[in-house]
């Protein structure tokens, strides 16, 4: 009896537990148990500027703007080397006087320095001695002649006579050009030669100085004279913009030494030949100097294509610079205004400003950038 009892209860605990097991999976739920859906929301465009009286703010209607290609590249003032000349001495020997001194400006013709020369000593004297043959051979072809008047000697002694007087002129006339080669004077015999100008410049380079000595072609110029009426302005040009560079367009110059001025020039060549580590290429504009730009110094020079191409002009007001950006505020109708990113140009004339991209002519700008942005913010 008791086991039944035993029996009955284990069984009626079986049937509980089956029954409570059945009512929890019924009840489960594979909705209930996913993970709460996240809610995105949307953040409102900051470019979007929503006004209650947009009447507030004149706008202004963007114009066609025709203007050539330009590039603005660095570069440097240098002599032009056409119109650079050496000083040289011909004749070996040693400085006596320096008449003139680096960076002064001199005349053609000027005495730049004295040298005093053995080689002009020697040219005198073979100068002398040709003198005297030819003055002997004269007096000997002279006698020749009236002897064969008298037919006292034969035409080959006269032709020999005369064949002497001729060599003899020779003599003179070499010996006297080496004279002036040297720089001395047939008129003045001096050991001592002045060595001129040959053009009237600036003196750029100076090689020699008071007692030193001059050894002809093999050693250095003692002056070098670069006529500055004209200069190379010489720039680096990358490769990616050669393509907008051509010999013959027109370039402005300008310097920090005059920033109210500017120089125009022209592109008289571009170098056949790139700057393996920098892969720029020398471009040469020719600038005619009015007496103020020195050699040596750094310039931007604009170079302007023949290319024409179209842009859009808006007023300078209308331009908002922010983030090292340029922005305008173009209307969209229901009074809202568009923050629009655009790419600037050049100044112009009467307050105008050229726009490169991101505006086209015709557009609507508002008129004053700033004071809209004020507005926004407060």
């Amino acid at each position: 009896m008791r086991k039944r009892m035993l029996y009955e209860t284990a069984a009626v605990a079986l049937l509980c537990g089956l029954f409570l097991s059945g009512c929890k999976e019924e009840k489960a739920d594979p909705k209930a148990e996913a993970p709460t859906p996240v809610k995105v929301e949307h953040e409102q465009d900051v470019n979007a500027v929503q006004v209650d009286h947009p009447e507030q703010f004149p706008l202004f209607t963007a114009v066609e703007h025709v203007s050539t290609s330009q590039l603005v590249v660095n570069g440097v003032v240098s002599p032009d080397i056409s119109r650079t000349v050496p000083v040289i001495s011909l004749a070996v020997g040693r400085v006596v006087e320096i008449k003139a001194r680096l960076g002064d400006t001199v005349k053609k013709g000027q005495v730049l320095l004295r040298v005093q020369s053995a080689d002009m000593s020697g040219a005198f004297s073979d100068y002398r001695k040709a003198l005297a043959d030819e003055q002997l051979s004269r007096t000997q072809l002279e006698r020749s002649k009236l002897l064969y008047d008298k037919g006292a000697i034969s035409l080959n002694d006269l032709q020999i006579a005369q064949d002497t007087e001729d060599k003899a002129k020779t003599d003179v006339e070499n010996t006297g050009a080496k004279i002036h080669v040297l720089g001395g004077n047939l008129a003045h015999a001096d050991t001592v030669v002045d060595i001129h100008a040959p053009i009237s410049g600036v003196i750029t380079d100076q090689q020699v100085t008071n007692a030193a000595g001059v050894q002809g072609l093999a050693s250095p110029n003692p002056f070098t004279i670069s006529d500055l009426s004209n200069v190379w302005i010489l720039c680096d040009v990358y490769e990616n913009d050669l393509i907008n560079v051509h010999i013959g367009d027109t370039a402005e110059i300008r310097m920090n030494a005059y920033p109210d001025r500017v120089f125009t020039g022209r592109i008289s060549n571009v170098g056949p030949i790139l700057d393996p580590s920098l892969r720029t290429a020398k471009v040469r504009i020719e600038v005619k100097n009015p007496g103020l730009i020195k050699v040596g110094m750094f310039v931007s020079a604009t170079l302007h294509g023949v290319k024409k191409e179209t842009h859009t002009a808006i007023k300078a007001t209308a331009i908002l610079h922010m983030h090292d950006r340029d922005w305008v505020y173009v209307p969209d109708g229901d009074k809202r205004f568009w923050r629009t990113e655009v790419v600037a140009g050049n100044s112009l004339p009467d307050g105008m400003q050229e726009i490169l991209s991101g505006l086209k002519p015709g557009q609507q700008v508002v008129l004053n950038a700033l004071v809209t942005q004020n507005t926004v913010e407060q």
